[in-house]
Parts: C-alpha cells; sequence; structure tokens
C-alpha cells in the first residue's frame, strides 16, 4: 500500500490525483502545516527537506513531484499516464513537469518563502512585488508553447495534467487573472470536473 504525505494547498495534490487517476491502492496522511507538522522529528524522518509530498513504497520513500509523477505513471501503465513507450515523448513529458517545478513553482513561492532566498526585508518585498508579474509570464509561455491542448499532450490525459491543474490553481492568490490565460483555464475547469478529481479535491477540502 503506497502512502501520500500531503498537505491542502500545495503541490502534493497532483501526486494525490495522480494516484486515484491510476487507480493505485494508496492512502494518504495529512501534514499540518498550520502546526509546523513538517518541522516536527516524525515527519522530517519521512522526508528530510521538511517538505510535501513524499510518497512511500515498498522499496523506499520518494519525493519531489516530478519523479513521484514519473513513478506513479510507469508502476500503473494500463492507465497510461505517460508515453512510456516513447523515450523522446516521454522526455517532452519530464520537460513540462520540470519548468513547472524549477520555474513555476519557484516563481510562485517568491510571494511566500521569500527568506529563502534574502534575508534583507526590503529585497523580500521586492521579490513579493515580482509575483504577479513572474507567473503571468510563465502562464503565458505554457499558454503559447507548451499547452497542446485539449490536454497538456493533447488528446492524450498524463501525469501533467494535474499538476499544471495544481499550479494554475494558485493564479488567482497569486494576483494573476486566469481569463488571460483562456486554453489553460478551460482546462483547469475541465480537470475540476474529472471524478477523479472531484474525489481527491472532496477528501482534501473535508
Amino acid at each position: 500500500m503506497l502512502k501520500l504525505f500531503y498537505t491542502p494547498g500545495t503541490c502534493s495534490l497532483a501526486s494525490h490525483i495522480a494516484l486515484e487517476e491510476a487507480g493505485a491502492g494508496y492512502e494518504v496522511h495529512r501534514v499540518d502545516f498550520s502546526k509546523a507538522e513538517q518541522t516536527k522529528p516524525d515527519y522530517l524522518t519521512i522526508n528530510p527537506k521538511g517538505r510535501v509530498p513524499a510518497l512511500v513504497t515498498d522499496r523506499g520513500i520518494l519525493t519531489e513531484t516530478p519523479a513521484i509523477l514519473a513513478y506513479i505513471a510507469q508502476s500503473f501503465p494500463k492507465a497510461r499516464l505517460a508515453p512510456l513507450d516513447d523515450p523522446f515523448e516521454f522526455a517532452r513529458l519530464q520537460s513540462f513537469l520540470s519548468y513547472l517545478c524549477s520555474t513555476v513553482h519557484v516563481a510562485h513561492a517568491h510571494a511566500r518563502r521569500a527568506a529563502r532566498w534574502a534575508d534583507d526585508p526590503a529585497a523580500q518585498e521586492a521579490m513579493k512585488a515580482k509575483v504577479p508579474q513572474n507567473m503571468a509570464d510563465c502562464f503565458a509561455l505554457i499558454e503559447r508553447t507548451m499547452f497542446v491542448g485539449p490536454f497538456v499532450r493533447g488528446d492524450a490525459y498524463s501525469v501533467a495534467d494535474p499538476y499544471l491543474f495544481t499550479i494554475a490553481g494558485w493564479l488567482e492568490s497569486d494576483g494573476v487573472d486566469p481569463a488571460r490565460f483562456p486554453r489553460i483555464l478551460d482546462h483547469r475547469n475541465r480537470m475540476a470536473e474529472r471524478p477523479a478529481v472531484a474525489k481527491v479535491l472532496a477528501e482534501v477540502q473535508s
């Protein structure tokens, strides 16, 4: 039985949805950031980074969303969540996941975790002020050059879709109007109607 450690409102939602879409046998364990549970010894033995998601498997613990999503896709090939038989297309999928992780998520984090990058309060405020522009620039690039439609890769649903859905859900809180990106907004709306997504959202919000 896989065990996913998650926190509502974080990128762990993507892995949660992917597990549900894959038809995996799994259980979830909530990490309460409001109580700083991610910093407690019990959780740090699971993920020394003090972040979510973390996925406990029978071979060990995986962290980092792109790695977990790739693991889910490869572990449940019948779900067809990645182009596993095409190395080039699989690499393109990984490229998209990596961009969301290393660039878009980091741009978002500057609004809430500026202290990771600077100690000077003025510098932190400057980083926070830049978030709406940086997020808008990232999503403009995705809308224009990366998103095929109706799903990220075209007609084939993949693990990239719950990850995009998750981060696109942060746009309003980052001061960006999602209506500026009609294709991504349509994707976000359609994703919310998928049974697996609706089920996970109901569980997370309960």
